[in-house]
């Protein structure tokens, strides 16, 4: 019985700290930009976050 291959999934996440030594320098490439990708919407939610604060704070603070 033959079987047929599927063609190999893509991970879709990176756990920290897994083992590297068997996943392949282009898997390698492509979790980087997923994490890079990641990485850009928490600063982005970040910085919406301190704009919303810097608002409330403008808003609620003291007139001195």
């Amino acid at each position: 019985m033959i079987i047929d291959e599927e063609p190999r999934k893509r991970s879709t996440g990176h756990e920290i700290g897994c083992d590297l030594s068997a996943i392949s320098a282009e898997e390698l490439r492509y979790r980087i930009t997923l994490l890079e990708a990641e990485i850009a919407r928490l600063r982005g939610e970040i910085d919406r976050k301190d704009a919303g604060r810097r608002a409330a704070d403008s808003l609620f603070s003291p007139k001195v």
